[in-house]
């Protein structure tokens, strides 16, 4: 199979890693309190990561998760979003991406942080093999199976079509698939979990609405 990622790096989920990230909005509620931030992250053995992605943490678990808000924890209105592989993808349309990985620099970054491998260059099916991993862990965690299965599109991240998988609780939506980077690289492509309140969409548009099911999923997703 030809070349379509220059570049991949990931640190598989976990069950715990699942399980931490997922009971974030349940957790016992920490004030806007920059002090009272920081001793909850020192005792869930976090640190501050700003520079793999703007403004968030890198977990005990090893991944990257950022928040759209300053407390995530106990917040069921939180966004967040875990980071466990982040992908250079080749775009034919831009001869810089194209022709060269000149970002395989980026990548570097992120392979040399403890638990996280790399490959280059990889294929599709390189990505959607993490991504299937890590599907079985979120399923096994939420006892049960995606809810729906779509293939993403340019429209949520650049770079070759990968699965996205949906589960929906009964306050939020659990989307695992890529998406965009929207900081601080610009070009790179996320392989995240994220969990947001359904208020952004309560309702699955149907099956064969893929207009609809992108707009839900970037309704979801996007930062």
């Amino acid at each position: 199979m030809e070349s379509t990622v220059h570049a991949l790096a990931h640190r598989p989920l976990t069950a715990a890693a699942v399980a931490e990230f997922l009971g974030l909005p349940a957790a016992p509620p920490v004030p806007e309190d920059a002090d009272a931030v920081e001793e909850e992250a020192r005792r869930r053995g976090w640190e501050w990561e700003d520079g793999l992605v703007c403004e968030s943490y890198r977990t005990a678990h090893g991944h990257v998760m950022c928040s759209d808000v300053f407390s995530p924890f106990g917040d069921p209105d939180a966004r967040a979003f875990l980071v466990f592989g982040e992908l250079y993808p080749v775009d034919p349309h831009d001869e810089r991406m194209a022709n060269g990985p000149w970002l395989n620099g980026l990548l570097d970054a992120w392979e040399k942080q403890p638990g996280w491998t790399g490959r280059r260059p990889c294929t599709e099916q390189d990505c959607e093999n993490v991504l299937a991993q890590a599907a079985q862990v979120v399923s096994a965690h939420l006892g049960a199976p995606p809810e729906r299965t779509v293939l993403s599109s340019a429209a949520v991240a650049a770079g070759p079509d990968l699965t996205q998988r949906i589960w929906r609780t009964a306050t939020h939506a659990v989307v695992l698939g890529p998406a965009a980077d929207n900081g601080p690289y610009g070009y790179l492509t996320h392989l995240q979990l994220s969990c947001t309140p359904l208020t952004a969409g309560p309702e699955l548009p149907p099956a064969d609405d893929e207009d609809g099911l992108v707009a839900w999923i970037t309704a979801h997703v996007d930062w």
